[in-house]
């Protein structure tokens, strides 16, 4: 007898104001980044605010099967490490799996180069589509013995007990995921690793790594570290996930009416770039109460309803809103006019090809696309009904929730079951501020 197995689609039916004052969940890449830190500090770290998706539990088990005592996350979503230092990783018993987070198999991949044990590291179908030679091969160049699959995509393998050295690495494409990890190896290599990046990306490992004792020199677009350093234990409060909040930052810009206050939003100034963009698009947003919480800047954001218009996107900010493009698309479906994106290459090697995925289904709604190699060209219109594929990809599945504020109809979204990879409560969240999304399991 075969077993059955559901899927999780979205229904999202058009909804009027959007108003309310909600707090937004724990930046993933701060969550990931404090377990991985803490369980390789010396002492015990107390983390706060940490965000409880699967992407970061992957990494969270990843570190507890290589023998880390973590506790929690409790009710509150504080979490407690045991670090073990630098060198007291174990052996796990089995590859690890990090389903469908690419931050966890590209970062650790940095950590377990220098390790002395082997290790497997193995995905989801979606991440198993993912280009991991970009960390494979700045890692084999340090003298690592790590391999993937002849596609360049996991499971990556990693033999162990290899004697990194230091290298100069110019990094081909503005990844701070790629950087992390180099940077990450590098604290086990002889000498001084130094990346050069062609582009500004976001720089919470290294604010991370100097709030855990590591020195890392930032010299413009260079970033060093030199090996053979410590990390000492810290506690870590958690800034609101700017990523998560951009949802609901377009879904208050584009609602009919309505104010919505965020709080404890991440302003670090490698994020940004959507705040940039939508003001350039004419949005009304408020920063107020900035503040520091550890080394990372926050603020409350305020977003008012407003008549946005299309706007040219500047190159400048395409590192600093990579993740943020699928909503800024809607924002752009919802605008006066075209707006136009190029150099965002990357965007076709996410979880999915989030030009293609959106242009599919913005047209399947009735709005106008062109799609380039590089980007997109979005004609604002009305938003009509229809069925659209997430493609497993959590943040399309979101972005699509958000247009039915501007939609004639229904969108109904198909594979939905990721974004509980990255903002658990988002379907809540959204009821709450005046959304109206159902959620629905069928079998497949």
């Amino acid at each position: 007898m075969t077993q059955s197995s559901s899927t999780l689609i979205f229904n999202a039916k058009p909804a009027g104001p959007v108003n309310g004052d909600i707090t937004i969940p724990g930046d993933k890449s701060v969550s990931h980044r404090s377990i991985m830190f803490a369980s390789l500090a010396e002492g015990t770290s107390h983390i706060r605010g940490f965000l409880p998706g699967q992407d970061c539990l992957a990494t969270m088990n990843a570190f507890k099967a290589m023998g880390v005592d973590i506790q929690g996350p409790d009710k509150d979503n504080n979490v407690v490490v045991h670090g073990v230092g630098m060198h007291g990783l174990k052996a796990p018993k089995q590859a690890m799996d990090v389903g469908n987070s690419g931050t966890s198999i590209r970062l650790l991949s940095g950590i377990l180069a220098g390790q002395a044990f082997a290790s497997e590291m193995i995905g989801d179908e979606s991440l198993n589509k993912r280009p991991m030679m970009r960390v494979v091969n700045p890692l084999q160049q340090m003298g690592a013995n790590i391999s993937a699959t002849d596609d360049g995509t996991p499971p990556l393998k990693v033999a162990g007990n290899s004697q990194l050295t230091a290298i100069d690495y110019p990094l081909p494409m503005a990844s701070a995921q790629v950087k992390s990890c180099v940077l990450l190896a590098g604290m086990y290599a002889q000498g001084t690793t130094v990346v050069t990046e062609p582009g500004i990306t976001r720089d919470h490992t290294e604010r991370m790594l100097n709030a855990f004792g590591y020195p890392v020199n930032v010299d413009g677009n260079k970033v060093s570290i030199e090996g053979g350093g410590k990390l000492t234990a810290c506690d870590i409060t958690v800034p609101g996930d700017i990523s998560s909040a951009t949802f609901f930052i377009i879904a208050g810009l584009i609602a009919k009416q309505g104010t919505l206050t965020l709080r404890n939003v991440g302003m670090n100034p490698t994020r940004i770039g959507v705040l940039n963009i939508v003001r350039k698009m004419g949005a009304n947003i408020e920063v107020v109460n900035a503040r520091k919480a550890g080394d990372e800047p926050v603020a409350d954001l305020i977003v008012h309803a407003s008549e946005l218009k299309g706007c040219d996107i500047d190159d400048a900010d395409v590192p600093l809103a990579i993740d943020e493009f699928p909503a800024i698309f809607i924002a752009a479906a919802c605008a006066k006019g075209v707006t136009r994106l190029r150099n965002a290459e990357e965007l076709r090697v996410k979880e999915s090809d989030r030009i293609q995925a959106m242009a599919d289904g913005l047209e399947i709604l009735g709005i106008e696309c062109t799609v380039y190699e590089d980007g997109i060209d979005i004609t604002g219109g009305k938003l009509t009904t229809g069925t659209v594929d997430s493609q497993h990809d959590h943040r399309i599945a979101m972005a699509f929730a958000i247009s039915s504020l501007r939609s004639s109809g229904t969108i109904r979204i198909l594979d939905c079951d990721n974004v509980a990879t990255s903002f658990p409560v988002f379907v809540e969240l959204a009821n709450e501020v005046g959304l109206n999304i159902t959620q629905e399991l069928v079998n497949e």
